[in-house]
């Protein structure tokens, strides 16, 4: 099995990194894993870690037996760990969910009453939705655009408020001013929720520094794909919140009224919690902690930028960007090619090149159809009238991407640990001989 090309004493490994798939003709390929940003390969660490818990797996919290208190410890000695890899604060709430997007809804439904939420149109689908009442602004031209945009609708607003903003797209990997917007909401007593499902598998991110009110991520993005995920924040709205289930630990006491408990962790994850899924989004961060985040920063620039600098050079390949080239990013490109749908280039690639994209418009419609401009650019006459066949025969979320609404797509590219050059090259060799076709 090869090594991560990661330039530290510690190297970390994924599994996997033998993959050999089937291509046209029938031969067997290393698979290239250009799919990260959709769901990140497990972490050796990760998978002993779960390995290793699992001979004493039992219950949690009201168990008095060796391995309930055992399992117990564990799970609690997971919270400790996620804590600390976000920089929270000592008494901030760390619950742990399914993934960022029952996060976010758990949030949501722990929102003072009359609540606004104020949201970008760039945002994951998963920020987007869960919000009773929302205002919601148009992509910014420019990071600068955000901060005042947020601004402006913050202050129009009375009454609760909540800005709501990823930390790295899911569809560009370009990076937020969440530092200014956080103290933008602020200044207009209003909280701010970090969508950090993108940026902490390639980022180091620390809540308390950055005076972040609560932060949501996926354990299945950070290399830890057993099923949790985490909201990390103040405690007040989510021990006042109604519990997001309820149920048997959520609950002090049940007779003729239910006392709740007022703790928000217990509150909010009642039934029996995803003890594994916790502890392996746990070894996940202490695995990244230990390889370091300067070397892991290093390499991933440097294949980015490979892959940019090879995208560049392809006549009829577009990079999509929010705010321009030179802004920083983490590693996720995404591009359309001209006379393909994104759906064409990603199954050409997996099924003649052993390559792993995402196509699609990645749970973010709004943002992409910006950055599209509504439009087919990505597609010739021929094919738009194919898929206008297709719509009409119902068929359109089959060639589109898993968009229903017709509009075109595009292709995401993302990388990390376990990335290499080969991979990076066997990419752009293929899109040459694709663009080479039309």
């Amino acid at each position: 099995m090869s090594v991560a090309t990661i330039s530290h004493p510690v190297q970390v490994k994924v599994l996997g990194e033998d993959l050999e798939v089937p291509v046209k003709g029938g031969r067997l390929v290393s698979y290239a894993n250009l799919d990260y940003a959709a769901s990140a390969p497990c972490l050796e660490p990760v998978s002993a870690a779960v390995a290793a818990a699992l001979p004493a797996y039992s219950s949690v919290h009201r168990g008095a037996g060796y391995a309930s208190q055992l399992t117990t410890a564990r799970y609690e000695q997971a919270r400790h760990t996620v804590r600390a890899f976000v920089g929270a604060r000592p008494d901030d709430a760390v619950i742990f969910t399914r993934n960022t997007t029952d996060a976010t809804n758990l949030l949501a439904r722990c929102l003072p009453e009359g609540t606004t939420a104020v949201v970008f149109d760039t945002e994951h689908h998963a920020s987007l939705l869960p919000w009773p009442q929302a205002v919601r602004l148009a992509p910014p031209a420019f990071p600068g655009e955000a901060v005042r945009q947020a601004d402006e609708a913050l202050a129009a607003i009375e009454g609760p408020k909540l800005l709501v903003v990823t930390a790295a797209s899911n569809v560009t990997g370009e990076l937020w001013p969440i530092a200014a917007l956080a103290h933008i909401a602020h200044r207009h007593g209003a909280r701010i929720l970090v969508d950090a499902a993108q940026l902490v598998p390639h980022r180091r991110l620390n809540l308390t520094a950055l005076d972040l009110d609560y932060v949501a991520f996926s354990g299945h993005k950070l290399y830890a794909p057993f099923g949790a995920g985490v909201l990390v924040g103040r405690r007040d709205w989510l021990s006042e919140g109604e519990p997001y289930l309820k149920g048997g630990g959520a609950v002090k006491a049940v007779a003729d009224t239910i006392e709740w408990h007022e703790d928000a962790e217990p509150r909010h994850e009642a039934g029996t919690p995803n003890v594994l899924g916790a502890i392996a989004l746990a070894a996940a961060c202490d695995a990244l902690t230990a390889t370091g985040w300067t070397a892991l920063v290093r390499e991933e620039e440097r294949l980015v930028s490979r892959l940019r600098e090879g995208l560049a050079a392809i006549e009829g390949v577009h990079e999509l960007s929010l705010w321009g080239p030179d802004h920083p990013r983490v590693g996720i490109v995404s591009f359309v090619v001209d006379g393909y749908t994104a759906r064409e280039v990603a199954e050409a690639l997996s099924g003649e090149y052993g390559i792993g994209v995402r196509d699609g418009k990645f749970c973010a419609h709004p943002f992409v159809s910006h950055l599209l401009g509504a439009t087919e650019r990505g597609s010739s006459a021929g094919d738009s009238e194919a898929r206008a066949d297709d719509d009409r025969s119902g068929r359109d979320h089959q060639r589109d991407g898993g968009c229903e609404d017709g509009t075109t797509s595009a292709v995401r590219a993302s990388i990390g640990i376990g990335s290499t050059e080969e991979h990076i090259d066997r990419l752009i060799g293929a899109l040459h001989d694709l663009a080479a076709r039309r």
